[in-house]
């Protein structure tokens, strides 16, 4: 398995106060039954921890439009955010 660093500047406070101490990376992938899901990579960056994906986390879709697919992805990363935000893992 290939790990790949996060180029994500940390900004070293304690934690997070606002959504801005957080990276949401959105696309989406095309599957062969015409359907896209929606692929997210977030990223606290008070510590540059990965939030998401982890290990067993659901797929985002399938969707029958690209729009709809990031528009899951993105909005999937904001409720994540917000939860960090009310009580952030260590």
């Amino acid at each position: 398995m290939v790990r790949r660093k996060l180029l994500v500047k940390q900004t070293g406070k304690p934690r997070p106060d606002t959504a801005d101490d957080y990276v949401i990376y959105v696309t989406t992938k095309f599957m062969a039954t015409g359907r896209f899901f929606g692929e997210l990579l977030l990223v606290r960056t008070t510590d540059g921890r990965k939030l998401y994906p982890f290990d067993g986390a659901s797929p985002i879709g399938p969707f029958a439009t690209v729009d709809d697919a990031r528009a899951a992805a993105t909005a999937h990363g904001a409720s994540l955010i917000e939860a960090d935000l009310k009580n952030p893992e260590s």
